[in-house]
C-alpha cells in the first residue's frame, strides 16, 4: 500500500520529497485512528483518499508560500536588477496603500496576508465577529487591488 500512495503523492506534488512527508502524514493518521479502522469499507480505499486530500494541503500551502510573481522573479534570477527594482516598487506601492486603509482594514489583512493567520483568530484578537473580518477583508483586498491597478497603469 505504501507504494501506491507514493505514486500517488509523487504525482501530485512532483518532488519525491514532499511525497514521502505526505505518505509518512498518510501513516500517522492511520496510525492515530487506528482502533476505529475496521468501520471502514475498504482501508486502502480510505488511505488514497487520505494521501489526496494531504496533498491538496501542500499544494495549497505551497501556493500561499509562493505566489506566480514569486516564481517568475526566482526563474529569471537575482542578477536582473530591473527586475529587482520592479519588484521592490510594487512591495511599496502595496504597503502605501495598505496605509491608507482604515485602521481594521489594515489590521485584518496584514493578520491575514502577511502573518497568515486564520479568520477565527483574527476575529478573536479583533474583538469582532467571524463574518465581520471576512468582509473587512474582502473590501481591503478589493481597495488595494483598485488601487495598485490605478498605480501601475
Amino acid at each position: 500500500m505504501r507504494e501506491k500512495l507514493f505514486c500517488i503523492a509523487c504525482k501530485m506534488l512532483e518532488e519525491e520529497q514532499d511525497a514521502e512527508d505526505a505518505v509518512q502524514e498518510v501513516f500517522l493518521k492511520l496510525w492515530h485512528i487506528r482502533d476505529s479502522l475496521d468501520k471502514y469499507d475498504s482501508i486502502p480505499a480510505f488511505a488514497t483518499t487520505v494521501t489526496k486530500n494531504i496533498c491538496v494541503d501542500k499544494i495549497r500551502i505551497r501556493g500561499r508560500e509562493s505566489s506566480l510573481d514569486d516564481e517568475i522573479y526566482r526563474q529569471a534570477g537575482t542578477d536582473n536588477p530591473y527586475l529587482q527594482l520592479e519588484r521592490k516598487n510594487s512591495d511599496e506601492i502595496i504597503r502605501f496603500i495598505i496605509d491608507r486603509l482604515p485602521p481594521l482594514q489594515q489590521a485584518i489583512i496584514r493578520m491575514k496576508d502577511i502573518d497568515e493567520y486564520e479568520v477565527e483568530q483574527i476575529a478573536g484578537i479583533t474583538g469582532t465577529q467571524v463574518e465581520a473580518v471576512r468582509m473587512n477583508l474582502s473590501r481591503a483586498r478589493k481597495k488595494v487591488r483598485e488601487e495598485y491597478l490605478k498605480w501601475t497603469r
